[in-house]
């Protein structure tokens, strides 16, 4: 996701100013130029299922582009997208810009925007707590649902409430939890490497952490003041 927006600022401040479509979205080549870049791959794309045409096609530029609003670094006047002050002064610092993306993907945008479960902070609520188990276990593959039945136990106020469409309860908060925590956050920046087992709703995903993550993050001790 870093590469995604690095390259998505780059691009803007190359060009001074994109002009957006009459609706307010990229034009089609500025997608096509963005996603075939291969930072990040879809698979209705990458298997033929469906064809790229627009930036609502393509999850991972829009989410570029909503990224980079949320954070403060683009900002849209007169049909056209330019980089804000903040957003010139911090495109060639990387470490400012992947920790501002960081802050910006688990502080400020939704991970319910993309999909149709009915909890919108499933994963996202307590995203840390994920972080610490996949220092602990990360290391050695396992079953997302591993992780999922322990984030559940620190937070079973989602499985109480929940109402599922498909599956017992604990299997649609599963899934919910491994789309948003796996495979559209820690995947996206790099942090964990997935093996997709099984389709769709019976999907069982193998999860590892990558050497990124170790590099970091880093979980320090509980410090209780004594």
């Amino acid at each position: 996701m870093f590469n995604l927006v690095k390259y998505y600022v780059d691009l803007i401040n190359n060009s001074g100013a994109i002009k957006l479509t009459a609706k307010g979205f990229l034009p089609t080549k500025i997608v096509h130029n963005i996603y075939n870049q291969g930072f990040l791959e879809e698979y209705q794309f990458s298997s033929g299922i469906s064809k790229l045409y627009k930036e609502s096609d393509s999850l991972t530029v829009n989410l570029t582009k909503l990224l980079a609003e949320l954070a403060g670094l683009t900002k849209k006047r007169n049909s056209k997208l330019s980089l804000t002050k903040n957003g010139e002064k911090i495109a060639s610092d990387n470490q400012k810009l992947f920790e501002l993306i960081f802050k910006t993907m688990t502080q400020k945008f939704s991970w319910a925007y993309y999909d149709g479960y009915e909890d919108e902070l499933i994963g996202q609520h307590g995203y840390g707590f994920s972080l610490i188990l996949l220092s602990k276990y990360g290391a050695e593959k396992r079953f997302d649902s591993f992780y999922a039945e322990k984030y559940f136990k620190a937070f079973p106020q989602f499985i109480e409430t929940i109402t599922p469409t498909y599956g017992t309860a604990e299997q649609y908060a599963s899934n919910c939890y491994s789309i948003r925590t796996f495979e559209r956050f820690l995947s996206y920046f790099g942090l964990v490497e997935i093996e997709k087992h099984g389709k769709m709703l019976e999907r069982r995903n193998i999860i590892r952490t990558t050497e990124l993550f170790d590099k970091l993050i880093k979980v320090r001790p509980h410090n209780n003041g004594s």
